[in-house]
């Protein structure tokens, strides 16, 4: 497995979609995933210093893990499906100091994963954002980011940032108001579901608008 970090959030220049963007340690490769605006909004937050002035709906969730006991060991990416990323949160009791550090894969004490271990399917942007706030690792399957990554380019980049700041300046809440309900229809709209993928399908690995693997 890779441990990669948040590289940023970007604009995709032909849909404006906001992407996010991992980065491998070795900082030549990242992997692109396609999210929306609220999305983007709650990394963007887990990214920031500043505290929000009351709890978002992932420092909430960080509170509820810690409330119940448990942390949040890892997150790991580690499959691609239909174009859409597939990842899993790796909860450990919060006693369980140490375990599970050595890395994916790894036996390290030998008590890698304990009997109370628990494992949650989550939306990659959902388990990002939540590991932001928790300082906790992003891992991702090697064969994932060979399947997904692309070169780094740092200029590209902080140019797509620079964008999607500016389009959030210039969007209004009413505007973000109705883009979030053309994504998520009301049930038995004659518009797609939260379950299935949203067309069009930007392009291998992308997600879709908080469908599964809607990050």
């Amino acid at each position: 497995m890779v441990e990669m970090r948040v590289a940023g959030i970007g604009l995709d220049a032909a849909s404006r979609s906001p992407i996010v963007l991992l980065r491998d340690p070795s900082g030549r490769r990242q992997v692109p995933i396609w999210i929306d605006q609220a999305q983007a909004q709650n990394i963007l937050a887990g990214l920031s210093n500043e505290p929000p002035p009351r709890p978002l709906s992932h420092d909430l969730m960080a509170a509820l893990i810690d409330a119940g006991g448990l942390r949040l060991d890892r997150v790991v990416i580690h499959t691609i499906e239909d174009s859409t990323f597939r990842a899993v949160l790796k909860l450990l009791p919060a006693q369980a100091a140490g375990a599970g550090e050595s890395g994916p894969g790894e036996s390290g004490s030998g008590d890698a994963k304990p009997a109370t271990s628990l494992e949650l399917d989550a939306r990659p942007s959902d388990a990002i954002a939540l590991a932001l706030r928790t300082h906790s690792p992003i891992w991702m399957l090697e064969e994932v980011v060979a399947d997904a990554s692309i070169p780094v380019d740092a200029e590209a980049d902080a140019e797509d940032q620079d964008k999607f700041r500016r389009f959030l300046d210039s969007t209004s809440p009413a505007d973000l108001v109705r883009h979030l309900r053309q994504a998520h229809p009301e049930p038995g709209s004659a518009s797609q579901t939260e379950a299935e993928p949203e067309p069009p399908a930007p392009g291998p690995g992308e997600e879709h608008d908080d469908s599964p693997g809607a990050g």
